[in-house]
């Protein structure tokens, strides 16, 4: 697995390489890890036609995890993935992120549309995320996190010891491996990220295609108001999924993603 030096602050960031072909980069959200994309059916259909880099985000998986919320701003996020493709040799690459992982891409093809040559948004947004962390996990996610630990996370989403269903399962799982101090880091600084003004989403010309489920608020709304506010943008609705459930099956996110990724070959 490589292990690449974050220019920002000098952590260790992992990430791994599988396929062929044109590069896309897939970035997990928040509390997650880059294995949710082999363990939810994506790695292999995108490694068929795709260089896949599945990145494990600063704070989550085998990357490191600094305890101070200022580690965690887009900007970092950002320079990460830069370093990643530089790393790589890679001028440019297709973004496929899920929540925070999409916020992330958003924010490098806005910034620097050069090193993005299609964007995939899953359950994304680029409004300001104040108060959105509460939505997502829970209200007062943030201290509960800091006071009580990744158990306390875990129960307080249903996701306590009794569980018997083996996906929920499996998710506690993977919840219980993070670093706490670090993920409540995560979520104050997520908290604190400035919505990308319409101005600068209308200026980027990087093809974007935006999915979020229609029973995820404000999310779905918020991924339709971008997709329509960029030029080269499309929306798709996947229908009666909430945030949680965005990435699951596979199936239907995959019939749209495939072929949007094949659009373009030239990376």
């Amino acid at each position: 697995m490589p292990v690449i030096t974050a220019p920002s602050d000098g952590i260790d960031l992992r990430y791994d390489v599988s396929g062929t072909s044109p590069a896309v980069v897939l970035l997990h959200g928040s509390v997650l890890s880059r294995a949710i994309w082999r363990g939810l059916g994506y790695l292999e259909p995108l490694a068929e036609h795709h260089t896949v880099i599945r990145v494990d985000l600063r704070g989550h998986g085998s990357s490191d995890a600094p305890h101070s919320a200022d580690a965690y701003t887009q900007e970092r996020f950002v320079s990460d993935l830069l370093a990643v493709l530089d790393a790589e040799g890679l001028e440019a690459a297709s973004l496929l992120g899920y929540s925070l992982g999409a916020r992330i891409g958003v924010s490098t093809a806005v910034r620097h549309p050069q090193r993005v040559s299609r964007l995939v948004s899953l359950g994304g947004s680029a409004s300001a995320q104040h108060g959105a962390v509460d939505e997502v996990f829970f209200p007062g996610v943030i201290e509960s996190v800091a006071s009580g630990g990744m158990e306390e996370f875990c129960t307080r989403q249903g996701l306590g010891p009794e569980v018997g269903d083996r996906r929920a399962r499996a998710t506690r799982a993977a919840f219980l491996t993070a670093d706490h101090q670090a993920i409540a880091a995560l979520l104050a600084a997520t908290d604190a990220t400035a919505g990308i003004p319409a101005e600068q989403l209308a200026q980027c010309e990087v093809p974007a295609l935006w999915m979020a489920g229609t029973e995820d608020h404000p999310r779905f709304e918020e991924s339709r108001q971008a997709a329509a506010v960029m030029p080269r943008a499309g929306f798709v609705p996947l229908e009666g999924r909430d945030h949680g459930g965005t990435l699951a099956p596979a199936g239907p996110v995959l019939e749209h993603v495939l072929p949007f990724l094949a659009e373009d070959q030239s990376t």
